[in-house]
């Protein structure tokens, strides 16, 4: 009796404790990003008196100039449409090479997935100086062949260069997922006349949902707030910048002419996409995290 008053005291205890860290977890994320929501609704004048006062008026002109006079709307434009090509090429990429790899032995499976595996431990920071210099190169023998350069400020490009270093990671996690899945459904489709590729997108993907949604999200998250590569193959073009080169530029301006509210807008532009699709996605990426398989 006296064990189960120690061992129910304990666990009091131990759940008391989780719940305060959670909660001191929730407090230090909620906070910062609660206050530039708020931030991106004051008046200058408002950022000289105590920065956690609420705004005296919601005063959404500083969205508007960010839109329009930061050209925000244009670098969002940018980033949707590289983000939209870069996670459409890695799908149509990463998923038949996933479920090959998972699903069947052949000569050279073996190397291909050791090679993969490789690629999770390269940082695409730290090769995307000789990727630049590749491309100038390919451009310059490209302005000797058809007269105009192409593959350098090109969002397309840019959009290849981020399916290509994201293949690595979306590979392994999704081999993993197909690895788990039952083959009797596989067969039974077999049986029925299906093919193999009928079966990978009518069979495998539907019961892979939850994984293929989680790898577009992580994705997702990963081209959407990228900086240094869109620096880099970007440099020398204005109208083709992405969100988080064009945010680092409002933020450089407004700090230099004290528009604290607009560069603050144009913080909670490029957040807001991510905490929406976040919201919308939640259940889906738990399963993919934690279901393993189906039981059956």
């Amino acid at each position: 009796m006296e064990k189960q008053r120690k061992r129910g005291s304990a666990d009091v205890i131990y759940k008391v404790f989780i719940y305060v860290v959670l909660i001191a977890l929730a407090v230090v994320i909620i906070v910062p990003v609660a206050w530039v929501f708020l931030a991106s609704v004051k008046q200058n004048s408002e950022f000289y008196g105590n920065p956690w006062t609420l705004p005296a008026t919601f005063y959404w002109q500083n969205f508007v100039d960010a839109w329009t006079a930061a050209q925000m709307g244009e670098y969002m434009l940018n980033s949707v449409t590289v983000t939209a090509l870069a996670l459409g090429i890695l799908l149509v990429v990463a998923l038949p090479a996933a479920y090959c790899l998972s699903r069947f032995q052949f000569r050279g499976s073996k190397v291909l997935n050791v090679c993969f595996m490789a690629g999770l431990f390269i940082n695409v920071n730290y090769i995307v100086v000789p990727i630049f210099l590749m491309l100038k190169d390919g451009d310059m023998w490209l302005k000797k062949v058809i007269g105009s350069p192409f593959l350098l400020n090109n969002l397309f490009v840019l959009a290849v260069v981020y399916a290509s270093t994201a293949l690595p990671f979306t590979i392994y996690l999704l081999s993993g997922y197909f690895a788990t899945l039952p083959h009797d459904f596989e067969e039974a489709a077999y049986i029925d006349g299906a093919g193999y590729g009928t079966t990978m997108v009518k069979v495998i993907f539907p019961m892979a949902q939850p994984s293929i949604i989680t790898i577009i999200l992580f994705n997702f998250l990963s081209f959407w707030n990228e900086y240094i590569i869109s620096m880099t193959l970007m440099s020398s073009s204005t109208g083709s910048k992405t969100l988080p080169v064009g945010l680092l530029n409002l933020m450089q301006g407004a700090q230099a002419k004290a528009e604290f509210g607009r560069m603050y807008a144009g913080l909670v532009l490029v957040m807001l996409p991510t905490l929406i699709l976040y919201m919308c996605v939640q259940k889906k990426l738990t399963q993919g995290m934690t279901v393993g398989g189906l039981k059956g």
